[in-house]
């Protein structure tokens, strides 16, 4: 095919499209065909290049178009693997130190409980010993003064572990009632201090504001000059094991007369 031939060629096709009524993008197509026309019409007989080729040339023209190397398929590929690694590493370094930490928060607290076990052990025991307690306070309390201050016209007593029939009839009953009570409150005393070994304190809270936490209220009395809520009277002492209320004092309280 000659030049002209295909000249002709290219103005017959233009007319057909323009009569048909045919949008202007057609044109580039029509160029395209005209360029493969001029191709041939100069005895070459095969295209220059192939599609794939321009497909590439065109991609190429893209990336340098926007400045950036398009990865390839295999390196886009590692990079989403990579984010998920990634992704994975953070959760399970965030789950890490959530069990750390639990774990450290379960050494404490089983430290602590290990200690107040310890120290409490005893609680129950001590509670149920109060009560023997109480009954000496009581022997101690019942026996008058007049009797302890009253001097001893026999002399001091011999030991109980040396009885003498002679010196036991000369010895009257306030003689007996004393040595008694010089019993009774050594073993008081004795049973105090091995509570206080282990923790275990009275207290006397005559005179104190009353606090339903450590003091339980018996009765209530008006009394004139005292501060309503104050504590007028201890019956039974309290104790405390460590900082821990064993035992809540039994007292009266001031009553509140202007209510």
């Amino acid at each position: 095919m000659s030049r002209a031939q295909a000249f002709q060629l290219y103005r017959s096709c233009a007319a057909s499209f323009a009569s048909r009524g045919a949008v202007r993008s057609s044109l580039p197509l029509a160029s395209r065909r005209l360029a493969g026309v001029r191709y041939y019409s100069e005895g070459n007989g095969q295209p220059s290049e192939s599609a794939e080729a321009k497909k590439g040339e065109e991609k190429k023209d893209e990336a340098k178009d926007t400045g950036a190397p398009q990865p390839s398929p295999a390196e886009a590929e590692c990079l989403e693997k990579l984010k998920v690694k990634e992704a994975e590493v953070v959760d399970l370094t965030g789950r890490l130190r959530y069990l750390q930490a639990d774990f450290l928060n379960l050494q404490r607290n089983a430290a602590r409980e290990k200690e107040q076990t310890k120290d409490f052990a005893i609680s129950r025991f001590a509670s149920d010993l109060l009560e023997t307690v109480d009954v000496l306070a009581i022997a101690l309390k019942s026996v008058p003064q007049s009797v302890l201050q009253t001097p001893s016209a026999e002399g001091p007593s011999p030991p109980p572990e040396q009885p003498s029939p002679s010196t036991s009839q000369q010895k009257t009953p306030e003689a007996y009632l004393k040595d008694l009570h010089t019993g009774v409150e050594m073993t008081h005393r004795l049973l105090l201090q091995t509570l206080f070994k282990y923790g275990v304190k009275p207290f006397d809270p005559t005179g104190d504001k009353f606090d339903p936490n450590r003091h339980e209220a018996l009765y209530q009395a008006p009394v004139p000059g005292k501060e309503p809520g104050t504590v007028l009277d201890c019956q039974k002492d309290g104790y405390m094991i460590k900082d821990r209320v064993l035992r809540a004092a039994q007292v009266g309280v001031v009553q509140d007369t202007q209510s």
